[in-house]
C-alpha cells in the first residue's frame, strides 16, 4: 500500500457511523458477529439477521446495546423472498431507514460435484447467492431515495478460483461477485457504493471502514465509478 493509500484508508477509519443504520444478515456468529460489533462501535445501529441460532444472536444483539447503540436480531431465512420482505419491514418500522447493507449470511453443503445432491447445490445458491439478491432487492430503493447507501457482499476466494468439492458454493460466491459489479453500476450515480470482498483478504474492521468510506477515498475496494489506471 502506498502513502497516499495508508493516508486515506487512516481518514477512513477516524470515520463515523453515528446516525447510520445498518442490517447484517448472517449476524449471530463468526464473521457476521464481528462486522456487527465493528459497526456498533463505530456507532451504527445495527440489526442482525439469523437463520437459527436465536441465543447467539440475542447475545451479539447485547453486545452492540452494551457499545449504546440500538439493535435488534431478526429471524430470517435469506432464501425465502416473503421472510426478506417481512424482516425489512420491521426494521424499517424499528429504524425508520436503512443505510448500510452487509450480506454474509451463507452455508456449505461440500461434495465433490459427481457426488452432489442437486438439492445440496440448489440450496447454497438459494441462501448465499439468491439471498444476497433478495436483500439488496429490499434496500435498493430505500438508498436510492436517499441518495446514499453503502452495500458490503462478503465473497470468497472460492469465488475467483473455484475450489474442489464446492463447485455449489465456488459457483454461489462467483455470482456474487457478478451481482455486486452490476449493483455498483446501476447505483452510482445514486452516492451508493457495492463492494464484494473474499473475507479471507479483508477484516471485519476494513468492512465496517468501508461502510463509512466515500466511494473516492476508498480505493483498494470495488467501486462503482471507473477509476483511471494508476
Amino acid at each position: 500500500m502506498t502513502g497516499r493509500m495508508a493516508r486515506q484508508g487512516q481518514r477512513c477509519v477516524n470515520m463515523t457511523l453515528s446516525k447510520k443504520h445498518a442490517v447484517v444478515s448472517g449476524g449471530s456468529r463468526g464473521i457476521g458477529r464481528a462486522i456487527a460489533l465493528e459497526l456498533a462501535r463505530q456507532g451504527a445501529n445495527v440489526a442482525i439477521l439469523y437463520a437459527g441460532n436465536a441465543e447467539a444472536a440475542n447475545e451479539t444483539c447485547e453486545s452492540a446495546k452494551a457499545l449504546g447503540v440500538e439493535a435488534l436480531a431478526l429471524r430470517c431465512d435469506v432464501s425465502q423472498y416473503s421472510a426478506v420482505e417481512e424482516a425489512i419491514k420491521q426494521i424499517k418500522l424499528d429504524f425508520g431507514k436503512i443505510d448500510i447493507l452487509v450480506n454474509n449470511a451463507g452455508i456449505n453443503r461440500d461434495a465433490l460435484l459427481l457426488t452432489m445432491k442437486p438439492e445440496d447445490f440448489d440450496a447454497v445458491l438459494d441462501t448465499n447467492l439468491k439471498g444476497a439478491f433478495y436483500l439488496i432487492k429490499q434496500v435498493y430503493p430505500i438508498m436510492m431515495r436517499a441518495r446514499w447507501g453503502r452495500i458490503i457482499n462478503i465473497s470468497s476466494v472460492a469465488g475467483i478460483t473455484g475450489n474442489a468439492g464446492q463447485a455449489n458454493y465456488a459457483s454461489a460466491k462467483a455470482g456474487l461477485i457478478g451481482l455486486t459489479k452490476t449493483v455498483a453500476k446501476e447505483l452510482a450515480g445514486r452516492g451508493v457504493t457495492c463492494r464484494s470482498s473474499s473475507c479471507a483478504h479483508r477484516s471485519h474492521r476494513t468492512w465496517a471502514t468501508a461502510a463509512a468510506a466515500p466511494s473516492s477515498t476508498y480505493r483498494y475496494s470495488s467501486s462503482p465509478r471507473p477509476r483511471p489506471p494508476s
